[in-house]
């Protein structure tokens, strides 16, 4: 709901502009040009924004998302582009405001090319964010401004997550079956991370990567809530994938916090990527977790650099030998959030 009263806030600046510069230019009235973008902004905005946020996550929006990408971006192109037409022609503001003798019908030169302006807008947002779906918004954003052009020293969290049991899994029920079913499990985890501030780094089999920078992820424990808002996404969907594939997935994770270094490679493919110590020392975490029966380990340095941590049980492990690292990490086990209860880093709470 906050996106969505985002973008309709968005489109209804944006409209203001657009409608003061048309009244200036064709109708002198640029003062109401703008009150009449304004309602016009927000019914262009408020649709799309509720097909991308409210649609497209159902069953029946899913299928229109999984389809070839020129057909998904064909079909919304065609669909949002229409709109916008619609709404440019028609005038929503007109209509509310009681405007009729006022605003006056634009030239048909005029009117023909805003809805040329309606389809090319259309186009170039719809394949910003299109490609932003496939490379990550962020890791775009940080592309187009060369953020990552030479290397840099970060410091950041590092959240790997593991679906359990996916190999045997796919022994019963198919590989083509397993693809379907991480992807499932990938989808419901997009939403918590979004809304926590992380960035997916990358898919590796059945894992997934999240990463934040130390400014992200320090308020309220962001990558500790990030995850068990996942796992109760995915407790949420347990009767689908019951009756699909018939096993609940359950999700085991670990988090780690340190210096990186961050800069962008490749020519033909461009990426952004994380060289350090951190990420070896969280992948160890996450394979401890079977040995150490723990659901959620999070080293002592990703914890002293956390606020927020009242809201969570905190189980230290001590110093914990890991594969492939000489010296032992110092580990605590975190427990899902406790709510109305409070506590200290030093307390084991079961929740």
């Amino acid at each position: 709901m906050r996106l969505f009263l985002w973008f309709s806030f968005a489109g209804a600046l944006i409209g203001v502009g657009y409608g003061a510069l048309i009244g200036a230019m064709f109708r002198r009235t640029g003062l109401i040009g703008g009150a009449i973008g304004a309602i016009d902004g927000a019914a262009i905005a408020g649709p799309i924004a509720g097909i991308e946020l409210f649609f497209l996550p159902t069953r029946w929006g899913r299928a229109v998302r999984q389809a070839p990408f020129l057909v998904t971006f064909g079909v919304k192109w065609l669909i949002y582009g229409t709109w916008i037409s619609v709404i440019n022609l028609r005038s929503p503001g007109v209509s509310a405001l009681g405007l009729f003798s006022l605003a006056a019908p634009l030239p048909r030169e005029v009117a023909l090319l805003s809805v040329g302006f309606s389809f090319a807008a259309a186009f170039a947002v719809l394949f910003v964010f299109e490609v932003s779906q496939i490379v990550g918004p962020r890791n775009l954003w940080h592309i187009l401004l060369g953020r990552y052009h030479q290397p840099r020293l970060e410091e950041r969290f590092f959240l790997f997550i593991d679906i359990q049991g996916s190999t045997p899994l796919a022994e019963q029920i198919g590989p083509v079956a397993v693809h379907r079913f991480l992807g499932r499990v990938f989808a419901l985890a997009s939403d918590p991370i979004g809304d926590h501030r992380g960035e997916i780094y990358q898919y590796v089999g059945d894992e997934m990567v999240v990463t934040w920078t130390l400014g992200e992820g320090h308020r309220n424990a962001r990558p500790i809530a990030c995850f068990f808002s996942i796992v109760a996404a995915v407790e949420r969907a347990a009767a689908e994938f019951e009756r699909e594939f018939g096993v609940v997935p359950r999700l085991r994770a670990a988090l780690h916090a340190g210096p990186v270094i961050s800069g962008e490679i490749g020519e033909s493919k461009r990426d952004i990527v994380f060289h350090g110590d951190v990420m070896n020392t969280a992948a160890r975490l996450e394979q401890a977790t079977r040995d150490l029966n723990r659901q959620f380990l999070v080293s002592a340095d990703a914890l002293h650099r956390l606020e927020g941590m009242d809201r969570h049980g905190v189980e230290p492990l001590g110093l914990q030998p890991l594969r492939g690292r000489q010296a032992p990490v110092d580990v605590c086990a975190i427990t899902s959030v406790t709510r109305g209860a409070r506590g200290s880093e030093g307390a084991y709470r079961k929740s």
